[in-house]
């Protein structure tokens, strides 16, 4: 059945990042044709997912643990060139060879029942029941699944200060740097124990008048090979608290940081002697519980992100932890739903391995339609939490 105004497709796959290339691959090397059985929604300018607004001077030589997507290996990269012009660059080799037909600039604006009951409880194909409605700014999509592949980069967390709004300097984000430039002779706080807090940290300390680096926890430098097992280790620990209905942490707030030679070096330099977190901000700077006081000129936020989902609000996915219980990618709220790139998949690896999941998941969903095993399940599961 046509919808006036409406695309029916199998699958909208939100989000062109990582995971929802490996998504679009998948579903393609399974036979759904682009614009035809499904789509790739893409809200950023150009190729390249969360890459592309990465600042300029984090090399290719300094990213950590860039995997290949599935099927096309990102080969002869300039370890010297921006991460946002060799990944950017790849991602859109990758769009094409694959003929996955991104459509962007496209924002996606709400994803909500299209009508009736949940999708087992009446035939699939009719946009009432079986049928999500996606709302985008190119207009609207009737799936019969959906993979969502936001990210976080949307998100950026800006945690709150008491006296916050009295300082005088200038405060950022971490998704706002661009180099180290900026903060030429500036007194700088840098608040977080991230990747991105360390990486900025160190480009910053040589051109700043001073740096403060300060964290919530102490900060974990891991040393030595990080191979297989610890990262199933790691995941796990994600797994757990998606598990309980909880906002999922990232994967690397588990494993800890790599300790590099630069790491290193910055270290014995005094560039990373870290504070706990300050009481409150001033009009000049911070103080701390003790009464330490540091005047500073800028605060630099590297507090990371969050699940940019907001979009899925009128599905009601969320548990009262504030999280989204999950089966693999499945949402157990909505069988139709696939979150990738969310919680253990929030890694180049992890996200490539959630979309070859999802696919292989919503295919038995496509196949079997409203009988499909697992739905009674899940609803059952849904009404139970």
């Amino acid at each position: 059945m046509i919808y006036t105004g409406v695309r029916e497709v199998d699958v909208v796959v939100i989000g062109a990042g990582q995971a929802g290339l490996a998504a679009a691959f998948h579903l393609r090397r399974t036979g759904h044709e682009p614009d035809r059985d499904f789509v790739v929604l893409d809200h950023s300018p150009r190729p390249g997912g969360a890459w592309q607004f990465r600042w300029p001077t984090l090399t290719y030589d300094k990213v950590h643990g860039m995997h290949a997507l599935p099927g096309m290996t990102l080969t002869d990269a300039d370890p010297q060139r921006p991460s946002s012009e060799v990944i950017g660059g790849y991602f859109d080799s990758y769009e094409q060879t694959f003929g996955l037909r991104v459509h962007r600039p496209v924002s996606v604006l709400a994803v909500r029942e299209g009508g009736g009951g949940p999708p087992w409880t009446e035939p699939v194909g009719a946009l009432g029941g079986g049928r999500l409605l996606v709302e985008t700014s190119e207009g609207d999509y009737a799936a019969r699944a959906l993979i969502n592949a936001t990210g976080t980069w949307d998100r950026p967390f800006w945690p709150r200060f008491p006296g916050q709004e009295t300082f005088g300097g200038r405060q950022l984000h971490s998704a706002q740097y661009d180099g180290p430039e900026r903060f030429r002779g500036a007194r700088v706080v840098v608040v977080g124990g991230g990747t991105s807090a360390v990486q900025q940290l160190m480009e910053i300390a040589p051109v700043a008048a001073a740096t403060t680096w300060v964290t919530r926890r102490p900060p974990v430098f891991r040393e030595g090979p990080f191979g297989e097992e610890q990262g199933r280790a790691a995941v796990a620990l994600v797994e757990e608290r998606v598990r309980q209905g909880l906002p999922p942490r990232s994967v690397v707030s588990v494993t800890g940081l790599p300790m590099t030679e630069a790491i290193r070096r910055a270290r014995e330099s005094g560039v990373l002697e870290r504070l706990p977190l300050f009481e409150r901000l001033t009009p000049t700077g911070a103080v701390w519980a003790d009464g330490r006081t540091v005047e500073a000129d800028v605060i630099l936020y590297a507090t990371g992100f969050r699940a940019a989902i907001d979009h899925l609000a009128p599905l009601r996915l969320r548990e009262p932890g504030g999280g989204i219980r999950m089966e693999g990618t499945r949402t157990l709220r909505d069988a139709r739903v696939h979150l990738v790139g969310y919680g253990p998949s929030a890694s180049t690896i992890g996200a490539n391995r959630a979309g070859r999941a999802a696919v292989r998941d919503i295919r038995r969903l496509l196949a079997a339609g409203p009988q499909l095993p697992y739905a009674e399940e899940a609803l059952a599961d849904s009404r139970a939490s």
